[in-house]
């Protein structure tokens, strides 16, 4: 899609009929994201199961707090999700183990049994860098790959910074893609702490101080 694409565009808060859009969405634009290459390396299962998770992540969690956020394209007759923002409020769970611990039963068969510890063992080491002030947390923001370049992400994540604002609060989140660092410092995020290992994707914490 060229980035000079003027079809209407529109936010809304998203509801659980949106959670499927939500997923396809999402499991389409990191497809090839460093963090679900780790969690799915096989390319050919990659697309289904990250599907799944996000699915899960959606649906448990953010859209039922009202924490979802999602931009629909028209496209001829139809409105068609083609961007989601996961957040989770200031004083909640930032780093989503409520979602962990409802979908843990799902885990096994996404990943395989023995690699579930290891994935946990991760998932617990991205709680201490968290800010400690209260803050807006974006878990995830994707879009997707047929709308990528045109503003779609950028609108999402203005909405969120705008909100954010205007309530004098910071915003955090990590990244596994240094692709993206360049993208979040153009909107006042920088990197304050990275987590490496040799079994774990690089995660990059980045945080936008308060404005």
């Amino acid at each position: 899609m060229h980035p000079t694409d003027t079809r209407e565009r529109s936010i809304h808060d998203a509801g659980m009929d949106d959670v499927p859009a939500i997923a396809r969405v999402l499991g389409r634009a990191f497809y090839d994201d460093p963090l679900y290459r780790w969690f799915f390396p096989d390319d050919e299962t990659r697309m289904a199961r990250s599907i799944r998770i996000n699915a899960l992540l959606a649906g448990f969690v953010h859209v039922p707090a009202g924490q979802a956020e999602v931009l629909r394209v028209r496209e001829g007759d139809r409105s068609v999700v083609r961007g989601a923002a996961l957040w989770t409020p200031p004083g909640a769970d930032a780093q989503g183990v409520a979602s962990l611990l409802r979908s843990l039963p799902h885990w096994p068969g996404l990943v395989g049994p023995r690699r579930v510890p290891r994935i946990m063992r991760y998932f617990a080491q991205l709680n201490p860098p968290a800010p400690k002030e209260p803050h807006w947390h974006l878990a995830v923001l994707g879009t997707d790959p047929s709308v990528q370049g045109t503003g779609v992400g950028t609108r999402l994540l203005r909405s969120g910074l705008d909100r954010a604002d205007a309530e004098g609060v910071p915003v955090s989140l990590e990244t596994m893609n240094p692709d993206n660092i360049g993208y979040y410092e153009r909107h006042g995020f920088h990197v304050f702490h990275v987590l490496e290992g040799p079994e774990i994707p690089t995660t990059h914490f980045m945080l936008r101080p308060a404005s």
